[in-house]
Order: C-alpha cells, then structure tokens, then sequence
C-alpha cells in the first residue's frame, strides 16, 4: 500500500499533469482557432484587392497581373494564386498558377464564400470565391487561393513557440505538488517527532499545537499513552504482588528443609528443586516486567550510577570471600532499559562470575559506535565454546558442584532480548576465564522476549 506521501506526491503530479494537458489542449485549440481566423481574414483581404484591381481592367483583365504586385503571385506554384473569370468563361490567372486554373464552387451563394479545394500538384488551397457585377455590366468570378501549408506551418509555429511555456508550467507544477505535499505532511512528521520525544519528557500531546484535521488523533494518542502507563504500572504492581506472595511459602519451605536436614533427614533434592522454582518464578517474573516496560514504555536509566552502585555490593561480598572486583567506570552513560531490569542482568552476570573465579572479577563500561558494551570478565574456568549455547539456555546447568539455579545468564538474556539488546560469551583475554559482553543499543528496539 502506498504511503500517504507517496499517495499525496502520486496525486499532486496527476492532478498537475492533467491540468497541463488539459490547459494544453485548450490553448492549442484556442491558437489554431486564431491562427485560422487571422489565415481567413487575410485571404479576404487580398481578394478584396483583387476585386479593386478588377474594377479597373475589366476591359484588359491581363493587366492584373501588373496592378497584384505580390511576388508570391508571380512565383510558379508559389501557394498564392488568384484567378478571374467572365460570363464568357474566359479565365485569366496569376503567374503562380502558370498553365493550372483553380476550381469554383458550385450552387454559389451571396456574398463570398470560403472553402476548400485543391491546387497544383495536388495541394490544398483555402481559397474565396465570389461573383462580382461591375458598373460597366460585367459580371466576375473572383477567387483568392492560398496553400493550407502555411496555415499549418503557421499552427505549428506558434504550438512550438508555447511548448517550453508548457514545460515550465509541467515542472511548476510538479515543484508544487512536492512542496504541497511537504507542508500538508509536516504536522504528521511534527506528531511523529513529537510522540517519541514524549517519551523523554513524559509529557502529553498538545491538541492545540495541530491542525484541525490531526487533533482528534492526538487527543486519541493521549487517551492512548496514558491507558498505556496505567498497564504498565498495573502489570508490574501485579508482578511485584506476585513476587511478594510467593515469597512467603517458599521461605517457608526452606525453613522446613533446613529444619528436616538438622534433624539427619536428606533434603539436598528438595532443597536444589525449591531453588529452581524459585529462580523459574523469578525468571518468569523478570520477563512479564521487562516486556512490559519495553513494549510500551521508554525508560532511561543512568547505566553508570547502576554499575556503581552494583560494584560497592559486591566489591563486599568479594572481600569477604578473599577475592577483587575490579571496576572501570565511563563518563555518565544512559541507556533506554529500566533501572531494575538493568541492575538485574549485572547483578546475574556478576553473581555468576565471583562465584566461579579464582581470584578476580573485571567489570567495565564503555561507549561504541552504535550501542554501549558493559563487559563482566574473570578469571575462572569459563566456559568452553561448544558449550556456550548449553549455558545460556533455559536452566542450563555445565556444573552442578557449585550451588545455584543454572538461569542466572537465560533470565539475562531474557531480560536484555525484550530491549532489543544482546548478550555475548566468550573467553577474556586478559584474565583467561569467561567473557560476558552485554551490547545495549543507543536506538533500542523492542523486540519480544
């Protein structure tokens, strides 16, 4: 389906095209009207000369050839020809028509006629034929020919003379219709601007700002944006209240396994099943939050006060277990992801990298050309190439000497997917254990989860 530029560009040119032919046509129309009249009028002239002439030789009518001095009139086969012709049908002619006659109408009326016949060599003429009754009781069929070839030359003489006023008037109106269709468009660009600068500010659309014709249809992007937030909220409260409830039976359980295995009973299997439903209910909890804010919101989050304030917590909890987190900080970066989901992706991504490094963990921010790059790097065993896809899979466990659920890294990139952003594994190259690469672009595009 055409866009409606295209559809208002498409329109404008048809509409101007038309226009132009039509207006062509008229004034073609109109010209060669004038151009026949004038045509007409000056082949009257002439035959009234010829009368004049007539009316004083009409007792040596070869002495006409004298007074019509028009040199086209002694030119053989010029295209200008007259001729005179008595009761007695004797007929006397121009030079022009040297041994031709030219033919008269029949039936002749009153008055002068003009018609169309043809000539030497079989040319058309416009000729006027008309008997005349001299003093001296003479009568006289006087006929003025002329070549149709000059009227047509003289037609398309004066067509070619308009057609480049014509083709400027084309290409005005093609300008028009483009620059017609730029200003009718603008308050739909100026809406489109406006609609997603609205995220930044959070302010609502100002009908008043618009034409007529758009400002039922930003009213109705309000009423919109704001059933919008009200889903947002009312989804993520939801998960909140969900999250809260279940947190209650489940600590409750673990404080029953706790107590069953003080008392000798075996309760690892219950306890590391527990562990996963709690990190299954996290992980399906994370997702409804994070699609929800990336779907119909625009969040923006200063990334680097979050990696800040990550580094101070687990800068603790790695002193306390004799290891070093290290952290390199950029100039402050913001990113389109909401605070909470962001700080859950590095709290996973550092979460699994200080439990299985040896010595040390590596976390640092950075600008690219096209997105921002948060790397958590250490120096543990990592994880083999091949079995990178295995780990990032929904509860994915390579290891299960080491406590913990196995989605740490699927409910991250669960989380980073619904933002259009990525996550990436590799091997550090200067710690030598597991390389994370969290890639969040600058223009994010919401994708599903």
């Amino acid at each position: 389906m055409l866009s409606l530029r295209q559809r208002a560009l498409v329109g404008g040119i048809a509409a101007g095209a038309l226009s132009v032919g039509v207006g062509t046509l008229a004034v073609f129309s109109y010209i060669d009207a004038r151009v026949s009249q004038r045509f007409d009028t000056a082949l009257r002239d002439r035959h009234t000369q010829l009368v004049v002439g007539l009316s004083v030789t009409t007792q040596n009518p070869e002495a006409l050839r004298d007074l019509m001095f028009d040199p086209n009139y002694s030119t053989p086969y010029s295209g200008r020809y007259w001729q005179v012709t008595n009761a007695d049908g004797e007929v006397f002619t121009s030079a022009s028509l040297f041994d031709e006659t030219l033919d008269e109408p029949l039936g002749v009326r009153e008055g002068a006629e003009i018609w169309n016949t043809s000539g030497p060599e079989g040319e058309v003429l416009r000729s006027v034929y008309q008997e005349i009754s001299y003093e001296d009781g003479t009568v006289w069929g006087v006929s003025v020919a002329e070549s149709r070839a000059q009227l047509i030359n003289e037609r398309r003489a004066a067509q070619r003379s308009l057609l480049p006023v014509f083709a400027v008037v084309g290409l005005i109106c093609v300008a028009s219709a483009l620059l017609l269709t730029s200003v009718i468009l603008r308050p739909l660009r100026k809406l489109r601007s406006d609609v997603a600068h609205r995220w930044d500010t959070d302010d609502d659309l100002k009908p008043d700002d618009y034409p007529d014709e758009v400002a039922p249809l930003v009213g109705d992007l309000n009423q919109l944006l704001s059933r919008n937030r009200d889903i947002v909220s009312g989804s993520r409260r939801q998960a909140a209240d969900l999250a809260h409830a279940l947190k209650t039976p489940t600590a409750i359980l673990r404080n029953e396994l706790r107590t069953l295995s003080e008392d000798g009973a075996k309760t690892e299997i219950a306890q590391e099943a527990l562990g996963r439903i709690d990190a299954q209910l996290g992980r399906s909890l994370a997702r409804m939050r994070a699609m929800n804010t990336a779907e119909l919101t625009h969040s923006r989050t200063n990334l680097s006060n979050s990696v800040r304030r990550l580094a101070r917590l687990f800068k603790a909890m790695t002193e306390e277990q004799g290891k070093h987190l290290e952290v390199i900080e950029s100039p402050e970066i913001w990113v389109r992801m909401d605070a909470q989901d962001v700080e859950e992706v590095l709290g996973n991504l550092l979460d699994n990298a200080v439990k299985w490094c040896r010595r040390t963990v590596r976390l640092s921010l950075s600008r690219k050309k096209d997105c921002i790059e948060v790397s958590v790097e250490d120096d543990g065993p990592g994880i083999p190439e091949d079995a990178q896809r295995e780990a990032l899979r929904s509860g994915g466990r390579l290891d299960t000497s080491v406590s913990g659920s196995g989605l740490g890294l699927a409910i991250a990139v669960d989380l980073l997917n619904a933002y259009g952003a990525s996550l990436e594994l590799g091997k550090s190259a200067s710690l030598g254990g597991l390389h994370c690469r969290v890639k969040i672009p600058t223009a994010t595009r919401s994708t599903s989860a």
